[in-house]
């Protein structure tokens, strides 16, 4: 009988076969290497298949964080193969450096042509910079910067020269203060009559005040070498000193409101102040409302908190404005959710009118500007208001010029589609109780965040509206806060004074004239008093 053997079984003995017939591999064959290292030279031998890791393992070799090995340590070994180990180490060396203040020329019409005046002495600052110096086998083969750390900026000297201005002077009643170049300036009696009153070129424009009396300018100056800290700080210098002198308040972070209360002889003034932050817009508000009030040499003799750090509303985190009625018998408050008033015996606001807060979609919220009536009954301001087709009176681009009987709250509209930077201002009193305002008109109503503006006058019920400057079609005005002012010994002495191109203009509203003062194209702030 014939056995079948399946076939499975006949491939299974032919593999085994076909193993038995394979020749042993050797697994002991050893390879011999070099290394050098540390100065000197090592000798290993091990089993092929190992790596360049293996053989510094074997020599006892103990590799550093930046040390380097070639070939790599993960590359097989080979008979006769050197392998070099590069000892790498680094050192950090710490130098200071000053770092050299540059000059800068400015040409000023407030100067005699040719005359030079040092506004800003200039100030090498100084950096820390460490380098990190890297060595292989004790041989340096790199010095990189790693760190650089500003000490303290460079001040730049600054030289003020004169040049001869082509315009003609002009009288004007009272003191006019005008900001350029960081520094400040008045004119007294013409607009030929200038002179220099701080010369610190660090005045940033925040605040800058004229007392009602013209003999004292509150304002601030950026703080060097402090910005996480101090934004800036408050001072006042009496500018009927022959050598004024800057004084300062003690005072910092005061951003949006800081003003002389009117009409009186105390000297005082009130401020609101802000905390600084690394994020936008660069602080956080207090909303606070405080007051000052300092001697005849400008020593500080009161100093007290009437309203307290608060929320301050919707977009709290932007800040309120404070504005004095012209008699200080009122004090109302701006904020980019309303206007109302503040109960300076009680500390308490009241709210008067609730706006509409402006999406703007940026790191900057809008606050309506605020003017008062000389009798403090009546309010002018800017009024956030709806559209026809719009849907969120929030996104609305409108704002109308109204005015707020303070008795009733009762918005008036007054000239409508003016712009969100109206700035109204009232003339002073006139024969009879009568007065005018003054306003900036947007070119561009529906965009006025980036439209250019002109300037308006109209009675103060928004009738007779007439554009006074520019009357042709140049480029309008950029948004700022005007200043009107009247001569009490001469009828024909009222003017308007506005900045345009940079340059100092003053509209004569009996003569329907503007004037051009300066040329320079310096000037950021004005005021008049």
């Amino acid at each position: 009988m014939k056995l079948k053997i399946p076939s499975i079984c006949i491939i299974f003995v032919m593999l085994l076969l076909t193993v038995s017939c394979q020749p042993n591999p050797r697994i002991d064959q050893q390879v011999s290497v070099t290394i050098n290292h540390d100065n000197q030279t090592s000798q290993v031998t091990l089993n092929s298949g190992a790596t360049v890791l293996d053989a510094l393992e074997e020599a006892g070799i103990t590799l550093g964080a930046l040390d380097k090995v070639n070939p790599a340590v993960m590359v097989d070994v080979a008979e006769g193969m050197i392998i070099n180990v590069i000892r790498v180490r680094e050192e950090f060396e710490i130098e200071e450096q000053y770092i050299e203040f540059q000059r800068q020329t400015v040409r000023n019409e407030s100067l005699p042509e040719g005359q030079t005046l040092l506004i800003q002495p200039g100030i090498n600052g100084a950096r820390q910079v460490t380098y990190r110096r890297l060595f292989e086998n004790d041989i340096e083969v790199s010095k990189t910067e790693f760190k650089v750390i500003t000490l303290k900026e460079a001040q730049p000297e600054i030289v003020m020269v004169g040049v001869q201005t082509p315009f003609t002077s002009i009288s004007i009643p009272g003191t006019l203060a005008y900001l350029t170049a960081g520094n400040a300036w008045i004119i007294e009696g013409a607009t030929a009559n200038r002179r220099p009153i701080v010369t610190t070129g660090d005045l940033d424009g925040r605040i800058f005040e004229l007392s009602p009396d013209a003999e004292w300018l509150l304002f601030t100056r950026k703080t060097p070498d402090s910005s996480e800290e101090n934004i800036n700080s408050l001072w006042v210098v009496n500018v009927k000193d022959k050598q004024p002198t800057p004084i300062s308040l003690f005072v910092n972070n005061v951003i949006h409101h800081g003003e002389w209360v009117p009409g009186t002889t105390t000297r005082s003034f009130t401020y609101s102040t802000v905390e600084p932050r690394t994020t936008a817009p660069g602080w956080q508000a207090n909303n606070d409302f405080n007051i000052m009030s300092i001697s005849a040499e400008g020593a500080i003799t009161r100093r007290q908190q009437i309203i307290e750090p608060n929320s301050g509303g919707i977009y709290g985190w932007w800040g309120t404005d404070f504005t004095w009625s012209p008699d200080s018998t009122e004090i109302a408050y701006a904020r980019p959710d309303g206007i109302g008033l503040v109960d300076f015996q009680e500390g308490a606001t009241s709210p008067l009118l609730d706006i509409p807060p402006l999406q703007t979609r940026g790191d900057w919220a809008w606050v309506p500007n605020i003017s008062w009536s000389e009798d403090h009954a009546i309010i002018y301001t800017t009024n956030h208001v709806a559209g026809n087709g719009i849907t969120s009176v929030e996104a609305s681009p409108f704002f109308d010029l109204i005015a707020i009987p303070v008795d009733t709250g009762q918005p008036i509209a007054i000239v409508e589609g003016t712009g969100m930077f109206a700035y109204p201002v009232l003339s002073p009193s006139n024969q009879g109780g009568r007065y005018q305002i003054a306003y900036l008109q947007a070119a561009y109503p529906e965009q006025s965040e980036s439209s250019s503006y002109a300037l308006y006058l109209a009675d103060r019920d928004g009738s007779n509206r007439t554009k006074v400057f520019p009357i042709d079609t140049s480029a309008g005005l950029e948004p700022q806060e005007i200043s009107w002012m009247f001569s009490e010994t001469d009828a024909n002495i009222n003017g308007i004074a506005f900045i345009y191109k940079g340059n100092l203009w003053i509209y004569n509203t009996l003569a329907n004239q503007s004037q051009q003062i300066t040329g320079d194209e310096t000037i950021t702030k004005i005021d008049w008093n």
